[in-house]
C-alpha cells in the first residue's frame, strides 16, 4: 500500500483509510475477517467516531482487531467527536446537536479511548461544525489532550476555510486533515475550480475553495462516501441513473484488468491534492478492490473522460 504524509505532520499513513461506521452490521467472525483483510493489504489506518453505532463501532473494532500493545504499535487510529445524539424527551424523536465545548471534547476522547482499549488516538477530528464553537475552548482541550499524550494529531471534518482559519488563530497544533465528501458524482469542490468566471451552476463556490485552501495549508483531504451520489442516496457504480459514467468506468476497468470499484477510487487518488480515501465497505473482496487503486495512476485523458461521463461539463 502506498503511503503519504498526513498534512503537515510527520505521520506516514496509507492512501486508503478503513472506515468503521458500519462495522456494527457485522458479526464477530465477519468483523475479524474485514480487519484481517485490511491489515494484509497494508491498510492499517482505521477511521472511527464516538457517534458511530452510539459507540458500539469503536468497541467492535477493538474486539475484532484483538487490541493489545503489540497490535496498537502497528496501526493508526483516528476517531471523531462533536456530534451529540439523543431524543427530545417527549415524543422520543431523535435529535442531533453539535458540541465543541472543552468538557465535551475531553469526555468524548476518554470515552473513545476506553472503547478502543488504547491509551491514545493518533488523530482526533472535530466531527461537523458546531455553530456555538468557542475556539478558545477547543484550543484548551487540544492542549490538554496533546500534553497528556491522549491525542497526537488533530483535524476537522466537513469544515470550510474560514472555520478552519478561526480555529487556527487559537490552536498551537496544526490542523492536519479535513474529512470531506467527494466522489465522481459529488465533485463540487473540483467543479467550481474548473468553472471559474462562468455563469453556470458548477461555478458556484459552495465551500469557500476548500480544496485549494487545504492544499495551500498542508491539510490532507480525507474523502468520505467515495462511491455515493447525493447525500447517501445510493452507489453510482452499476446504477441505471449513471449509464454513461458506468460505461466509461467499465471500459477503463477492463483496460487495467481491475474492477469498477478500483477505477472509481483511482479517480480520486489521481488528483494532485494527494487525498486519502476513507472507504466504508464491509465486504473484504471489495476492500481489496479499493486497495488496488493505490497501484493505478489514471492518465489525464482517462480522468477527464470519467469526469465528463458523470455529467460534469467542461467550459
Amino acid at each position: 500500500m502506498k503511503t503519504m504524509k498526513l498534512g503537515s505532520s510527520p505521520l506516514e499513513v496509507p492512501v486508503l483509510a478503513v472506515g468503521c461506521m458500519r462495522i456494527n452490521s457485522l458479526g464477530k467472525a465477519a468483523a475479524e475477517q474485514l480487519i484481517r483483510t485490511a491489515l494484509e493489504q497494508g491498510a492499517n489506518f482505521f477511521d472511527n467516531a464516538d457517534v458511530y453505532g452510539d459507540g458500539a463501532c469503536e468497541e467492535i473494532f477493538a474486539d475484532a482487531i484483538h487490541m493489545n500493545d503489540d497490535i496498537r504499535e502497528k496501526i493508526i487510529i483516528q476517531s471523531k467527536c462533536g456530534i451529540r445524539k439523543g431524543t427530545d424527551g417527549s415524543a422520543g424523536r431523535g435529535i442531533v446537536e453539535y458540541d465543541f465545548s472543552k468538557r465535551h471534547i475531553l469526555d468524548a476522547v476518554d470515552g473513545s479511548l476506553k472503547r478502543l482499549k488504547t491509551d491514545y488516538l493518533d488523530v482526533l477530528l472535530l466531527h461537523r461544525p458546531d455553530a456555538l464553537v468557542e475556539p478558545e475552548e477547543v484550543a484548551e482541550a487540544f492542549d490538554i489532550l496533546k500534553s497528556s499524550g491522549k491525542v497526537r494529531y488533530f483535524g476537522v471534518s466537513n469544515e470550510k476555510p474560514m472555520q478552519i482559519g478561526l480555529l487556527k488563530k487559537y490552536l498551537k497544533q496544526p490542523v492536519v486533515a479535513n474529512q470531506l465528501q467527494l466522489s465522481i458524482t459529488n465533485a463540487t469542490m473540483i467543479s467550481n475550480g474548473i468553472n471559474v468566471n462562468m455563469e453556470n451552476a458548477p461555478a458556484v463556490d459552495r465551500d469557500g475553495s476548500v480544496l485549494d485552501y487545504c492544499r495551500l495549508n498542508d491539510i490532507t483531504i480525507q474523502t468520505w462516501s467515495p462511491f455515493q451520489y447525493g447525500f447517501f442516496e445510493g452507489v453510482f457504480l452499476g446504477s441505471d441513473k449513471f449509464p454513461e459514467l458506468n460505461r466509461k468506468i467499465d471500459e477503463i476497468a477492463e483496460k487495467y484488468g481491475v474492477s469498477n470499484t478500483t477505477i472509481a477510487a483511482a479517480w480520486i487518488l489521481r488528483h494532485p491534492a494527494h487525498m486519502q480515501i476513507v472507504v466504508g465497505t464491509m465486504n473484504p473482496k471489495r476492500l481489496k478492490d479499493c486497495c488496488r487503486a493505490a497501484d493505478i495512476r489514471l492518465t489525464r485523458e482517462e480522468w477527464y473522460d470519467i469526469y465528463r461521463a458523470a455529467g460534469n461539463k467542461i467550459p
